[in-house]
């Protein structure tokens, strides 16, 4: 079925879908209208779970573990400083290998108060042991919640998954979405390590020197594994639905001499940069990055890289920038565009590239127009 929605229904419509047993939720903007569209559903019966209004985003994810724990599919959203406020649960959710999925609404963190796209959010909590993936469109949003749940539930993961969705720009805007059949993608799930009332058993979350590393390796173990299982299910997506995803999204990148390197909804303006670009005879590409952990291995050499970051890590620079340094050893012309919502059209990015300067850090609008 065909619909003309925004990014959020478009979630909303992918997590009734996929039938999650809990789902816990604390209402942030840009984010609400995909857990009020999820309580519609469960009100009019056209979703049976156990959707529980909880007094904090602390306390949704921790209401998504323990039905995890539990066995039972769950699911969450928030944005901005509710992440934030999670973080503690974040670390804990990964540590106990429940595979949680959440929607984070990409928007800046205060203060000041911002409530527009910025994916600093998501970006500080990149080391809490969850997968990020970054989409564009509502369609790939839909598309990308229905697979996470395959991947995070796979047996080589059992890992959260964060879907990141940059804010307004697509949580707001209206687009194409193309839905599948109901039940047709997600298998029921098995967690190995559920809890079973039928089988009482003892916990301690307590662990010495003498093991706690051997934990901290074997999530590594599953990140690492978890390029497999994208690859695969994300193969199997297209196979059975005609739409293509990968750890990147390439375009005009065959013959590219140049690369603007980007993540969300600015890699798609860099589309147009591109096009004028190739119009002056400057042979530009963009390579969106979809999945951000696990990071993938990237192969730039003999390119010129123009990253820009809506993201910052204070003392250390744009976090993709970096990120791209250390994984494919390059020094790129790191852009600093677009926190908190600043406007970057296809016209600036298409100067960023006119101006690059490898190995140097520019912040858009901060030290004059390039």
């Amino acid at each position: 079925m065909k619909e003309i929605v925004t990014a959020n229904y478009a979630i909303a419509e992918a997590v009734k879908q996929a039938v999650p047993g809990v789902i816990a939720a604390y209402p942030i903007t840009p984010q609400t209208e995909i857990v009020e569209r999820i309580a519609q559903y469960v009100a009019r019966g056209e979703l049976a779970c156990d959707y529980i209004p909880v007094e904090s985003e602390h306390s949704a994810m921790a209401a998504c573990i323990g039905a995890s724990a539990a066995g039972v599919r769950t699911f969450t959203a928030t944005s901005s400083q509710g992440l934030l406020y999670m973080h503690e649960m974040l670390h804990w959710a990964a540590g106990a290998r429940l595979p949680v999925v959440m929607a984070n609404v990409n928007r800046a963190v205060g203060p000041p108060w911002n409530v527009w796209a910025d994916h600093t959010d998501a970006l500080s909590q990149r080391d809490t042991g969850w997968l990020q993936v970054y989409v564009a469109t509502a369609q790939e949003a839909y598309d990308t919640t229905l697979m996470a749940f395959r991947i995070a539930e796979d047996k080589e993961v059992l890992l959260p998954v964060m879907v990141n969705l940059d804010g307004f720009l697509l949580s707001h805007t209206m687009q194409d979405l193309e839905t599948v059949e109901p039940g047709s993608f997600i298998p029921p799930l098995h967690l190995p390590h559920a809890i079973d009332p039928a089988h009482p058993a003892a916990y301690a979350p307590l662990t010495g020197p003498k093991d706690y590393y051997r934990f901290r390796w074997e999530m590594e173990k599953s990140m690492r594994a978890a390029r497999r299982v994208i690859t695969r299910v994300e193969k199997d997506f297209a196979g059975r639905f005609g739409r293509r995803y990968g750890v990147t999204e390439e375009y005009r990148c065959e013959d590219a001499d140049i690369l603007v390197v980007a993540m969300g909804t600015l890699a798609r303006e860099a589309e147009v940069a591109v096009d004028r670009l190739r119009a002056e005879g400057t042979r530009a590409g963009v390579m969106r990055l979809r999945w951000f952990r696990p990071f993938p291995t990237l192969d730039l050499t003999g390119r010129e890289v123009v990253v820009i970051d809506r993201d910052y890590s204070f003392g250390f620079g744009g976090v993709l920038a970096r990120s791209l340094c250390s994984a494919a050893r390059i020094e790129p012309f790191s852009v600093i565009a677009g926190l908190g919502g600043q406007e970057v059209t296809y016209e600036d990015i298409a100067s960023f590239v006119r101006e690059r300067r490898p190995g140097e850090e520019y912040w858009f609008g901060v030290k004059g127009d390039v």
